[in-house]
This record gives structure tokens, sequence and C-alpha cells, in this order.
């Protein structure tokens, strides 16, 4: 399921109700339409167990290639910065999760910003990124985070 905020779409929304295929549940209405374009940060809070972690990253959004009259969710395509190969490693070591938050309106040193107010550590996910540096970061964190 996609809870997303209809302020990110460019077009019709609807709502739809469709079979829900998991847990013994009633069939959720959904909102359903297609993102704007453009670029946007996609984050993930993560628990390590002995501390959290915020991965953002930025990404650009773009047009659906085709429409998709099947699938019954608010949808947003992106490309991961800097490239899908590197944001997609790089999400994967992270340990980034599903579960994201997105936004064409904050900036990724918005959400740094926030995560060094509540004492969290943040990585980063942009066109700078390379997979070596980004595993050293990872290392570094882990003995600057230690409790």
């Amino acid at each position: 399921m996609l809870e997303v905020c209809p302020t990110i779409c460019d077009g019709p929304i609807s709502i739809k109700v469709n079979p829900l295929s998991m847990g013994d549940r009633e069939d959720p209405a959904r909102l359903v339409f297609t993102s704007k374009t453009g670029p946007a940060v996609a984050t993930s809070l993560i628990d390590l167990g002995d501390r959290f972690r915020l991965i953002i990253n930025d990404v650009n959004c773009k047009k659906t290639e085709k429409p998709m009259p099947k699938l019954p969710v608010a949808t947003a395509f992106w490309t991961p910065e800097p490239n899908l190969q590197v944001g997609a490693e790089a999400w994967i070591l992270c340990g980034g999760a599903h579960h994201t938050a997105f936004s064409y309106d904050l900036t990724s040193e918005q959400m740094g910003d926030w995560a060094a107010a509540m004492g969290i550590e943040a990585v980063y996910i942009d066109k700078d990124t390379t997979i070596r540096g980004l595993k050293n970061e990872l290392r570094w964190n882990e003995i600057a985070y230690r409790k």
C-alpha cells in the first residue's frame, strides 16, 4: 500500500477500492494518481538497535513511460542520484527500508539538519556518492555514533 499526500500529484486523482491480498482485512480505499516530475528527496529512518540512521537520497522524478491501469496506488517514479546502479547499491548498504518519506519541498540539507537536531546519524546519497566513499563513511559512523 502507498500512503501518499495528493499534493505531489500531477493530473487527476481518484479513489479506488481493490482487493487486499494480505492479511484478513477489508479491502482498502486508496488514492490513485501520478506524481509530478522534478528533483525531490527520499528518506528512510531505520533503527540499527543502538542508534537511528536517516538515509537521505536526492532523486529525480520522471513521467511514467506508459499508463498502468492495474496499479491501484499513487505512483512516483524516480531515478536516485548519482544513478540507479550506485544509488540502489548505496541504499542497500545503508540499510534503507522500502518505507520512505518523500518530498519535493524539503531539501537534503534540511533533512540532515533535522537529524543533527535529533542526535541521529545522517547518510547522504547524492550526485557525489561513490560506493568506496560510502563504505568508509559507514565504518567511521559506526565509531562516531557508538554509545
